[in-house]
């Protein structure tokens, strides 16, 4: 089993940008594809991007496609979501999520593993 930590969340002007780091414990790390949600106040919880295993294969949500990029480091047993552009509406805490084996798309339910998340506040 994974365990899931992240870290690197703040408060940022508009514009501006974050990186955030998950890190994995666990020595198989390189079999869970790994994805990012974010919560916003009295809002769902919703898909941002998702990785494959490998780190080849990445996924967007449309809302954030060409601001954000979604990497991991297996050696690190790290992944990241590196956020530009950051725009109000992107404040939210972000939850780094893991499932093992193939990435299996953008619902929560696909996920068992969940860290406990990170707050980015954007302001204007």
């Amino acid at each position: 089993q994974v365990q899931l930590v992240e870290s690197g969340g703040g408060l940022v002007q508009a514009g501006g940008s974050l990186r955030l780091s998950c890190a994995a414990s666990g020595r198989t790390f390189s079999n869970y594809a790994m994805a990012w949600f974010r919560q916003a106040q009295g809002k769902e919880r919703e898909f941002v991007a998702g990785v494959s295993r490998s780190g080849v294969n990445t996924y967007y949500a449309n809302s954030v496609k060409g601001r954000f990029t979604i990497s991991r480091d297996n050696a690190k047993n790290t992944v990241y979501l590196q956020m530009n552009s950051l725009e109000p509406e992107d404040t939210a805490v972000y939850y780094c999520a893991a499932t093992f084996g193939a990435y299996s798309g953008s619902h929560t339910q696909a996920y068992d593993r969940w860290g406990q998340g990170t707050q980015v506040t954007v302001s204007s």
